[in-house]
C-alpha cells in the first residue's frame, strides 16, 4: 500500500509541473493569436474561410505542437478539434490552437486557446487561456479548478427558473435532427430558466460554470477539444457533468450537460421532455 502511495504521489508530483509547463505553452500560442487580432477578416466563400481559420490555428500549432511534444514525446496527438469518440489508449494531447476561431476572424473576444493531456480516455489536465483578458483556468484531476491561481467553485444555486444557463452550436453543418434538438431544448429553457445565453464556443460557458457565473450548460453533439476541458475544469470545481438526460458522460455521447449540483437534475429533467 505504501508503495503504491508513493507512486501516486510521484504521479501526481509530476501532472502538476506538466500543467504548469502546458500553461507556458498555451500563453505563448495565445499571444501568437493576439497579435492576429483586430480587424474583421473578409472572405467570400467557404474556401477563404477555411483558409483564413487554418491560418490562425497553425500560428498557434508552430508554437504548441513542438513544445507539447517536448514535454510528452510519446503522446498521440489529435489532429481534428471537431473530432469525436474515445481514443486509442495512452496519452494524447487534445488541443484547440483557437477555440471560437471564427469569432477572431470576425474580431469579437469570445476565442481562446486550450490544451487537454488525456490518459486512458480520462482528462488529467487542462489549460484554458483568453490572450484578450489574460486570464489561464486550469485543472489538474484531483487537485481543483483553479483562476490564475485562486480555486474555482460552481455555483451554489438551488433553482432552475433562478439560474442563468448556456448552450452552444457544436460545429457547422450539423445534420437536421441535431439541429431541430437544439431548437427544442433552448425552447425549454425559456420556460424553465431565468435566462438562457447561446453563443460559441463551449469552452467559455464551461469556464463560467467552473466559476459560478453561470448555473449549466448543454449541448447536443459536440467534439473531444470543445468539451473534455470544461468537463474537467467543471468537475473539479464541483460540478456534475453528463448528458443531457443525466446518464454518465463520454467523449462517445450524443450529448452534454455540466451543471452546479443543485440544478443538474432540473436541468436534465427539462432536456429530456
Amino acid at each position: 500500500m505504501s508503495g503504491t502511495l508513493q507512486t501516486t504521489d510521484v504521479i501526481a508530483a509530476a501532472d502538476a509541473d506538466l500543467l504548469a509547463e502546458t500553461a507556458s505553452a498555451v500563453r505563448a500560442a495565445g499571444a501568437a493569436l493576439r497579435e492576429r487580432f483586430g480587424e474583421v477578416v473578409g472572405y467570400q466563400t467557404r474556401e477563404e474561410l477555411m483558409d483564413a481559420l487554418a491560418a490562425n490555428d497553425n500560428a498557434a500549432l508552430d508554437i504548441l505542437r513542438p513544445r507539447l511534444t517536448k514535454l510528452r514525446p510519446e503522446a498521440g496527438w489529435v489532429e481534428d478539434e471537431l473530432n469525436g469518440g474515445a481514443l486509442p489508449a495512452g496519452e494524447w494531447w487534445v488541443v484547440d490552437p483557437a477555440e471560437g476561431n471564427v469569432n477572431h476572424l470576425h474580431a469579437l473576444p469570445d476565442w481562446a486557446v486550450t490544451a487537454t493531456l488525456v490518459r486512458e480516455n480520462q482528462p488529467v489536465l487542462t489549460v484554458v487561456h483568453l490572450p484578450l483578458t489574460g486570464e489561464t483556468y486550469t485543472a489538474l484531476k484531483g487537485a481543483g479548478a483553479h483562476l490564475d491561481g485562486e480555486p474555482l467553485r460552481v455555483s451554489a444555486s438551488a433553482d432552475l427558473g433562478l439560474s442563468i444557463v448556456a448552450t452552444s452550436q457544436a460545429r457547422p453543418d450539423e445534420d437536421e435532427m441535431v439541429v431541430r434538438r437544439v431548437g427544442s431544448s433552448i425552447t425549454a429553457m425559456l420556460f424553465d430558466a431565468l435566462v438562457v445565453r447561446t453563443s460559441v464556443p463551449a469552452t467559455l460557458h464551461l469556464v463560467n460554470v467552473a466559476a459560478g457565473r453561470i448555473d449549466a450548460f448543454w449541448q447536443f453533439a459536440g467534439a473531444r477539444a470543445d468539451l473534455l476541458p470544461g468537463a474537467l475544469l467543471v468537475t473539479e470545481a464541483g460540478g456534475r457533468i453528463s448528458d443531457a438526460e443525466g446518464r454518465p458522460w463520454t467523449p462517445q455521447s450524443a450529448s452534454f450537460l455540466a451543471a452546479a449540483p443543485g440544478v443538474h437534475a432540473e436541468a436534465a429533467a427539462t432536456l429530456s421532455r
